[in-house]
């Protein structure tokens, strides 16, 4: 959500739709819709496909596993924190964390993740929700080049000592001087000797 956005003002001759797409579009701004979108989505092929059935003619394919029971618990779980980070937004960052475990789990119990279509759906949900943060609105201050000069921050020239000041750096000890370079292995050209 971008903070810093106009504010949809309805006018009189508006068009219901109108009005219903720019509430829909403020509603989706203020939480993580699209995590919430794909981890929704994520958990209905992981639930859908272990108790799917083709028929072709009198033959009957079905891909039920032993895991069905295992899969249809991951892909409730997925829907629900697909639901979850739609209307609890403070919760994103274990519904992340919860549907990208809950995804990786899936590839052995769901038929490899409902054949990798729910498998990566919720991945990139989860990715999503982690990634979210919430906009902040800004405050409504002068600019920074419309503020009066007094408050605006003052340029100071420091020197190396004066920079350092505040900042706990040894000085030189009391045998040496601010700008000795003799020590032994600047000695002698840079050889060092050892007696």
């Amino acid at each position: 959500m971008n903070p810093q956005a106009p504010v949809y003002v309805r006018a009189e001759d508006d068009a219901w739709l109108t009005v219903v797409y720019y509430h829909f579009r403020a509603w989706r701004g203020r939480r993580p819709f699209w995590a919430g979108l794909f981890t929704l989505l994520g958990g209905f092929p992981i639930a859908y496909f272990p108790y799917a059935d083709l028929r072709l003619g009198n033959v009957s394919l079905a891909m039920a596993t032993t895991g069905g029971a295992g899969a249809l618990i991951i892909g409730v779980l997925l829907i629900t924190l697909g639901l979850a980070l739609w209307f609890q937004q403070t919760i994103r960052v274990f519904a992340g964390v919860a549907s990208i475990l809950l995804a990786l789990v899936s590839l052995p119990v769901s038929n490899l993740g409902g054949f990798g279509m729910g498998f990566i759906l919720s991945l990139v949900g989860g990715a999503l929700a982690l990634s979210w943060a919430p906009g902040e609105p800004v405050d409504e201050e002068e600019p920074a080049d419309r503020q009066p000069a007094d408050r605006q921050p003052a340029v100071v020239a420091l020197g190396k000592t004066d920079a350092t000041a505040g900042l706990d750096v040894p000085g030189p000890r009391e045998t040496e001087t601010a700008h000795a370079s003799e020590t032994t292995a600047h000695a002698d050209g840079g050889r060092n000797s050892a007696g």
